[in-house]
């Protein structure tokens, strides 16, 4: 039988902390409530959830701080719910590592398929080999194939490629991947170094006739589509 699926529900309003249990009751899902950060990080370190949807305000603090600490240990999916409708929380939250953002008032189908969306990119991401559409990149034994040819990659294009396929469609801020890529520390690594990367990544996935994979999110990021 396939282990149960754990949800961690961080949000301190007891009755939409009940309205989400209920909305996104499954058979394959188990479900933990926190009502405070003291909570939510006790159940996060005892029952070690396979995800977590995280409030941003709680009386006992703030949710970011809690994703800057979970995020140092644990590479867990994270959804970020909060009322604040304010592009820089949405970016302060994906910079940390949120892998989703949603603001209150917010439709329970919308937070279902957002559910579902982050299970799924957490699944593609256990995977070593990315293969579609004339692309074979098996990260195990580091090979890299474009419509069959092999093409050679430095050791930043790898990290950056293996971001880029393990999170389709989610938006990495920049700031996230020069953290990841240059894991020795950013403050020695030039700001255009990133830009160069994907620069250089881009055109060893080119495909004659298909626009690449790697957008620009501009102001924020990129995105891998």
């Amino acid at each position: 039988m396939e282990k149960a699926y754990r949800i961690l529900v961080a949000e301190d309003d007891r009755g939409l902390n009940q309205g989400i249990r209920l909305a996104l009751q499954r058979e394959e899902f188990v479900f933990d409530a926190a009502y405070s950060l003291k909570e939510a990080e006790e159940i996060w370190r005892e029952k070690s959830p396979d995800m977590i949807l995280l409030d941003v305000n709680f009386p006992d603090g703030s949710g970011f701080d809690f994703l800057r600490r979970l995020r140092e240990a644990d590479s867990i999916p994270v959804l970020m719910i909060t009322a604040n409708d304010r592009e820089t929380d949405e970016v302060t939250g994906l910079t940390l590592g949120a892998d989703d953002y949603i603001t209150k008032p917010f439709s329970l189908m919308a937070l279902r398929a957002r559910v579902d969306t982050i299970r799924r990119r957490a699944r593609l991401s256990s995977v070593p080999v990315y293969e579609k559409e004339g692309y074979c990149f098996d990260f195990g034994k580091l090979e890299f194939r474009v419509r069959g040819q092999e093409i050679m990659l430095s050791a930043p294009e790898q990290r950056l490629l293996k971001m880029f396929t393990a999170h389709p469609g989610q938006t990495l801020p920049r700031e996230r991947l020069m953290e990841l890529i240059w894991a020795d520390g950013t403050e020695y690594v030039d700001e255009n170094a990133l830009s160069v990367t994907v620069s250089r990544l881009r055109r060893k996935l080119e495909i004659k006739g298909r626009e690449c994979p790697i957008h620009t999110v501009y102001g924020v990021g990129y995105v891998w589509k």
